[in-house]
């Protein structure tokens, strides 16, 4: 009993663990424009949140939808990510500093973006009870320390890259996006 647990366990850990590393590979690329501590805070706790609901939100739908939407959520997150990569890129070369983390709408845009994928993994698991629960809660905070960790990892590395870091950025996020399309 106790191997079995621990077994699900260590599953729903290499879940949450995998679901969160689309947010830190994002969070790398938004993470090269200078954001404060704060606003990386709240950001990391907007995507753990989105992490637990959308794969709640994927599982009360799941019976009712095809294994194709999963498909859909991944082209349309690409999509997204492409147009925020373009948009930072393109923004690097216009004397105005506009962000797309830096208005409410631009940060509900990243945190429904990286978290589109675990609906689809919400409804392919198909359960309830304390297990989903036990699962959801690991998805929330397994995003939100991995979102943090790629915000100030980059935070870190951003000076090194000086006035191209949100080149780079726009190119991370846009290569990530091409990648969600093509696989």
């Amino acid at each position: 009993m106790f191997l079995h647990l621990l077994g699900e366990w260590l599953t729903y850990s290499l879940m949450a663990i995998a679901l969160g590393m689309d947010a830190f590979s994002v969070s790398l690329g938004f993470g090269m424009a200078a954001l404060r501590l704060r606003k990386i805070f709240l950001i990391g706790l907007l995507v753990g949140v989105f992490h637990i609901v959308m794969p709640f939100m994927g599982m009360v739908v799941g019976q009712m939808i095809s294994r194709q939407f999963g498909e859909f959520a991944a082209f349309l997150g690409g999509i997204l990510l492409m147009v925020l990569g373009m948009q930072m890129f393109i923004s690097s070369f216009s004397s105005e500093q506009s962000q797309p983390l830096t208005d409410k709408f631009g940060v509900l845009l990243f945190a429904f973006t990286v978290s589109l994928d675990s609906f689809s993994i919400g409804l392919s698991l198909g359960m309830f009870g304390i297990k989903a629960i036990f699962a959801l809660f690991l998805f929330g905070s397994a995003s939100a320390i991995l979102t943090w960790m790629g915000f100030l990892l980059a935070r870190r590395v951003s000076h090194l890259f000086g006035a191209y870091s949100e080149i780079l950025g726009g190119s991370i996020l846009f290569a990530f996006g091409l990648k969600l399309l093509l696989a």
